[in-house]
């Protein structure tokens, strides 16, 4: 008979702990654990996402902005692209305005990976001078502070047909970025200073730079540079990162055998 009692007492004991717990009081351990496990569950979800690069509908009918970042060599799968914004005479070109192929780069001033691009650039207008126009549109990064007031800077220059120029000086420089040096570079480039002052101080082209980014984020760019090779089929094959020359080169080559 004792030897029952041991055996039984280990059955009885889990009912006997939960008939102490009040039932409201068991009813709000259940709904916190409950709530517990959704908010894992969807914590994992979001963080899964987020590391595909995906976006969120925020249950109004927009989509969450992609996340922007400066880009090293990406050798990821090009994400789909929208339309790329048609060339006018609004963009700066470099190179044969009727080349064959056409290059739109959208870059950072303050971006060091733009910096590290820029000579790639200026190394494929060497080898394709005739064949290639290179287009340079305005993605300012957020958090590059100096990024937006140089791009203005750079609209200034251009009034007076200078903004090639004063582009390779701000990737020349990218660590002095400020209004101080946008001036020294307008006068040692022999621009109007009084026109250029009054348009630096009012930030002219803040609408213009705001609406080259935008453009660009909805035709697929996410970083910086964001560039597209456009055959003369009018395709757009996206260039996501500081790729090195040779696969520039790659790209422009298969554009033109199109």
């Amino acid at each position: 008979m004792e030897e029952q009692q041991i055996h039984s007492a280990p059955t009885s004991a889990p009912k006997d702990l939960l008939s102490t717990i009040p039932s409201k009081q068991a009813f709000w351990i259940g709904f916190v654990a409950a709530i517990l496990c959704l908010g894992t569950l969807g914590f994992i979800i979001l963080g899964s996402q987020l590391m595909r690069g995906g976006s969120f509908n925020l249950g109004t009918g927009a989509k969450a902005a992609p996340i922007v970042v400066d880009q090293g060599n990406d050798d990821s799968e090009p994400a789909p692209t929208g339309a790329v914004p048609a060339v006018s005479d609004e963009d700066h070109i470099l190179g044969d305005k009727n080349a064959p192929v056409t290059i739109i780069e959208y870059s950072d001033f303050e971006c060091p990976f733009c910096g590290q691009f820029h000579p790639t650039m200026q190394q494929v207008m060497k080898e394709y001078p005739t064949q290639v126009r290179w287009i340079f549109r305005h993605f300012p990064l957020s958090f590059h502070p100096n990024a937006q007031p140089s791009a203005n800077a750079s609209e200034c220059a251009a009034e007076q047909g200078k903004f090639w120029e004063f582009a390779d000086q701000m990737f020349a420089n990218q660590k002095g970025l400020n209004d101080e040096f946008y001036k020294k570079v307008a006068g040692d480039l022999k621009l109007n200073m009084n026109q250029f002052n009054t348009c630096l101080t009012s930030g002219k082209y803040k609408d213009k730079v705001a609406t080259q980014a935008q453009e660009g984020g909805a035709a697929g760019v996410s970083g910086t540079p964001g560039s597209f090779v456009i055959g003369k089929d009018g395709s757009a094959v996206p260039i996501r990162g500081a790729l090195p020359f040779e696969s520039v080169k790659a790209a422009i080559d298969a554009a033109l055998a199109k």
